[in-house]
């Protein structure tokens, strides 16, 4: 949620960030907000003048019993009884106009950094940098779902009895690999500084729509029945909640966090739900890394973070690639975010693996997350990106490592976590 001084002093600049984005269809709104808060502030500067007004004629009560003027004081008690019954309606058009704008407010994007490349979509992201040479080998890659059944690492169809489709089994070797992949990225987050948490899995709505717009709420979210609590869809959500309504003392900012979580998804929209693949599923695994931050310290921060997910896939000898979104793909909330994606030999292109995004103080305005310093409260700035997230995370892996014998070569860095393991080899090996 932007400033909405913003608004009042520059409308063309919201208006022109709103295009930019493509959602022109959401212009009206800045011009009903503004003459909204217009509305607004006459209601709130009336009953504050008629407050005064009243105070005054209410100590005027007094003197003029005490002169024994009651005639006159009865009728300045009508008078306060009047003035208390428009100050109830003011305020009452203050409560309703609040409720207006903060309606429209929400929906409002935020404002973009300049460096954002100009795009209608995803199509128009632009590739920023790549990290490691590409291989195709010189044999097939099969599906990663048949690698891993071959691997007896998967039983979908067992899930599809249990849960439905979007849900899956891991087992032995491959289940143990999936850890495997999150615990080493926990520890690297560690060995960075961040501090280990592992959040609640269920927020409620005051959080949610704290931290993420509403089109992403209805598509992602699940909610629980009859209870005002909803499944995470990623650990920043409730990470994030943690500080709603907080004041935190400047010195202890900036705050790194990394945090463990299964994720929740509907996946609502054109993807879809794979039904062979791990590749878009309704429940994963994910190591999730948050900042908080002054201003002037956000992009500092949102470098060092997408370059963290970079370094792990490259010791997992995985090869990625950095894609800049464009306007017209950012989420409503975000100011700048970038895609690290993997490279899949079989498909002979990348893959998203992960996001890394800085909100500015979108989500601190709406959590009202404040930090206090010499000069006073200002709101915070948050940033969150994925360490890694798993299967998506471990098919990049399976298909870099792959084997012309069938066999899955694990990654020196993540031997310690398999037991001193190199290989995982075919069942019927």
């Amino acid at each position: 949620m932007i400033d909405i001084k913003l608004i009042r002093e520059n409308k063309d600049l919201v208006k022109e960030n709103i295009k930019k984005k493509f959602q022109d269809e959401k212009l009206p709104l800045v011009d009903e907000v503004f003459d909204l808060d217009t509305k607004w502030r006459e209601a709130r500067v009336n009953a504050d003048t008629l407050r005064a007004k009243k105070n005054e004629t209410s100590k005027a009560i007094g003197s003029l019993m005490k002169d024994g003027k009651k005639e006159e004081a009865e009728t300045a008690k009508l008078e306060v009884k009047k003035m208390n019954d428009e100050i109830t309606n003011l305020e009452e058009q203050e409560i309703k106009l609040e409720e207006e704008i903060k309606k429209r407010m929400l929906v409002i994007p935020n404002i973009i950094d300049a460096s954002v490349p100009i795009g209608e979509d995803d199509s128009k992201n632009v590739e920023n940098e790549k990290f490691g040479e590409p291989v195709v080998p010189s044999y097939e890659i099969p599906h990663h779902a048949d690698i891993i059944e071959r691997l007896g690492g998967i039983d979908k169809e067992a899930a599809g009895r249990t849960s439905g489709m979007g849900f899956y089994y891991l087992l032995g070797d491959i289940a143990r690999l999936h850890e495997a992949m999150i615990a080493y990225a926990r520890d690297y987050m560690i060995e960075k500084g961040f501090t280990y948490v592992i959040p609640p899995f269920m927020i409620r709505s005051d959080v949610v729509t704290g931290v993420m717009s509403f089109k992403e709420m209805d598509d992602m979210m699940y909610k629980i029945e009859n209870e005002d609590l909803y499944l995470i869809g990623t650990s920043e959500h409730s990470m994030i909640g943690r500080f709603k309504d907080q004041i935190i003392p400047e010195e202890k900012l900036p705050i790194t966090l990394t945090s463990y979580s299964p994720c929740f998804r509907k996946e609502v929209g054109s993807h879809g739900i794979e039904e062979r693949g791990l590749y878009r599923v309704h429940q994963f695994e994910k190591e999730e890394m948050i900042v908080l931050c002054k201003e002037e310290e956000a992009m500092d921060w949102y470098n060092k973070m997408w370059k963290y997910t970079v370094e792990i896939f490259r010791n997992w000898d995985i090869p990625v690639r950095t894609l800049e979104c464009c306007s017209g793909d950012l989420a409503d909330l975000k100011v700048k975010s970038c895609d690290v994606e993997a490279w899949s030999p079989r498909q002979k292109k990348y893959f998203e693996v992960g996001s890394c995004s800085t909100l500015g103080d979108a989500q601190a305005r709406r959590l009202q997350i404040r930090a206090k310093g010499e000069n006073g409260t200002y709101l915070v700035n948050t940033l969150n990106n994925t360490v890694v997230a798993s299967p998506r995370g471990l098919i990049a892996l399976i298909e870099n490592n792959y084997q012309e014998d069938g066999s899955i070569k694990i990654p020196k860095a993540l031997q310690p976590y398999m037991g001193g393991k190199e290989l995982i080899v075919p069942k019927n090996n």
